[in-house]
């Protein structure tokens, strides 16, 4: 309960933060919207409707009002309820990064392990060099390196697009990579410590087989930074699917979300900024609780 109250302000703090950046754009908003060959009564209700013509704080009570209720506005390009566009296109993002996040963590936690148990083996030395790579090279360049050879060169996938299990390979790997890249290195340092512990040395003189030492004794004790990564990173790769979803035309509410930038769609940027945020807080929440389970030392703190 601790935890879910002082999650109350930090997305207060973002609902500010975002309606202030949003109203900082250059341009007038209600000229974008209507188009340069609008007529000044059609600019003016557009103005009225957004409350442009009224002070900024009238503007934020307003928003924070129908926020309260439910109520994000009506999108000024679709004219449709921006929840009604926010609960179509999130879970589209949702099954994107829940594949991220599962071969992230799969493929980090066996590389982590394996350069775990045979440090400064050529293996450690080309998993190292592969986790720096996965840390340093930018997701939509990568994306399009990828589109680039499997898709324009050898034809096996699908370049962009949502139909199916092959359109979701590219950027499955693409927006999973940084996150596989930090999980692989905190796997293998947090099992490093674990295993030069004493009582991995009595477990093994104890004449237990090496893959119980290290699956059951060593992995148990390391997952605390291991599922602290992994949730932040399941957080992340909501924001990190705009460019990812942006390079492959993914459906999701990460091109939602640079579309409606462009187009000055402040009720959709709110929106879907705001959701962005609490499906993070919330996430770093069930983060925490899962603490309690994983080290019952934590839960009698």
């Amino acid at each position: 309960m601790r935890r879910l109250l002082a999650s109350v302000p930090t997305i207060l703090g973002v609902i500010i933060i975002v309606f202030l950046m949003v109203r900082l754009l250059p341009g007038d908003p209600a000229l974008v919207i209507a188009g340069e060959t609008a007529t000044k009564e059609e600019i003016e209700r557009i103005r009225q409707e957004l409350y442009l013509d009224k002070p900024l704080h009238i503007q934020f009570l307003k928003f924070m009002e129908g926020l309260l209720q439910g109520d994000l506005g009506r999108s000024t390009r679709s004219k449709r309820p921006v929840i009604a566009d926010l609960l179509w296109y999130f879970p589209n993002t949702i099954i994107l990064s829940i594949g991220a996040i599962i071969l992230a963590t799969v493929v980090g936690l066996f590389l982590g392990i394996i350069s775990a148990t045979r440090p400064y083996s050529v293996f450690d030395h080309i998993s190292t060099l592969g986790s720096l790579f996965g840390i340093s090279m930018p997701a939509f360049w990568f994306g399009l390196l990828l589109q680039l050879l499997f898709a324009v060169w050898l034809g096996w996938l699908p370049a962009a697009g949502m139909d199916g299990i092959q359109h979701m390979i590219l950027p499955t790997i693409t927006l999973g990579l940084f996150s596989m890249a930090n999980i692989a290195r905190i796997t293998r340092s947090s099992m490093l410590e674990v295993v030069q512990q004493a009582y991995i040395r009595t477990a093994r003189s104890k004449g237990l087989e090496e893959r119980v030492v290290i699956y059951k004794h060593a992995l148990s004790n390391a997952l605390i930074p291991i599922v602290t990564v992994t949730g932040l990173q399941f957080g992340m790769l909501l924001a990190g699917a705009v460019l990812t979803e942006t390079v492959f035309a993914w459906p999701g509410i990460g091109r939602l979300l640079v579309e409606s930038i462009l187009a000055r769609d402040y009720p959709v940027v709110q929106g879907a900024v705001l959701l962005i945020a609490v499906v993070f807080v919330l996430v770093n929440l069930v983060t925490d609780v899962l603490y309690a389970y994983i080290d019952p030392r934590i839960h009698y703190e």
